[in-house]
């Protein structure tokens, strides 16, 4: 009774953060990944796409394509239709339309060790190998990662309706990723828009933004200003940073779902496993 009355109270004082209770449309679309594998760049390329003659910003982008991991229930409900919704959540059956981004696991391990230390989770000194065996693969985000993306892939791959796009992909090539995006939101799309959305996209750009608006970004107001959320948007990384023990641990874990998503494992690869595209 009593946390019925402080969730209406929440709600009606736009205090609650939106998450998995907001209120779904037949005709959302949904960005939706794990945690750091690319969700806020694409929506930043979406958004640029969508609203070619205005700045997309860390001060507006809350208004343009809200993260439901951050704002209220109130706020993602006064969105004009058809809206764009970040989220990451797993799998749920009332996300009507969803475009799934998926990252090498290796890399998310490690911009999620230095996310928590922005939001001042873990300390500096946390060993790294400790992390990925102690919270990353256990999944103290609700799911691990496995989880999360096997939640979506078993239910939803090859629907219609469902847009998986790698960040390795978006990394090799933004513009005809964001083509596919364009197409599956039934967006036209030129390529001077397209190139113009990508350019004001960039991993620099965003970190430029970060430094500036660090503190109006609801995302990130009140964490570590010396600890940038934006990474470097690079791949492989794991491959210098990552412990080989946490390499090993990973792999030994997720690799048939690593491989099935073209992620060659430094380990043989799983037999008889066919990969995914998107």
């Amino acid at each position: 009774m009593l946390y019925g009355i402080k969730f209406v109270a929440s709600y009606l004082l736009g205090t609650d953060v939106a998450g998995r209770n907001l209120m779904v449309y037949p005709d959302d679309t949904f960005i939706t990944s794990y945690p750091r594998s690319g969700n806020t760049w694409a929506r930043f390329l979406i958004a640029n796409l969508l609203h070619p003659d205005r700045p997309v910003t860390f001060a507006n982008i809350e208004s343009l394509i809200p993260d439901a991991t951050v704002v209220s229930s109130k706020t993602i409900k006064r969105v004009p239709r058809p809206r764009l919704i970040k989220s990451h959540e797993y799998f749920d059956p009332r996300y009507p339309r969803v475009i799934y981004l998926v990252r090498d696991p290796r890399d998310v391990a490690l911009s999620l060790y230095h996310a928590r230390r922005k939001y001042r989770s873990i300390e500096d000194s946390y060993p790294l190998e400790r992390f990925v065996s102690e919270h990353f693969l256990p999944g103290d985000l609700d799911l691990s990662w496995s989880e999360h993306v096997s939640s979506w892939l078993a239910t939803r791959l090859h629907h219609p309706a469902f847009l998986l796009v790698r960040y390795e992909d978006l990394l090799q090539d933004a513009a005809r990723e964001l083509r596919r995006i364009a197409l599956f939101l039934g967006v036209t799309a030129h390529d001077e828009t397209l190139a113009q959305a990508v350019e004001r996209s960039t991993a620099q750009r965003l970190r430029d933004l970060e430094k500036v608006e660090h503190e109006r970004w609801l995302g990130v107001r009140g964490t570590r200003a010396d600890v940038p959320f934006i990474g470097e948007a690079t791949a492989g990384r794991w491959k210098q940073t990552l412990p080989e023990s946490s390499v090993a641990l990973i792999e030994s874990s997720w690799g048939r779902l690593m491989n099935t998503l073209g992620y060659e494992t430094s380990t043989a690869p799983v037999a008889n496993t066919r990969v995914i595209t998107g």
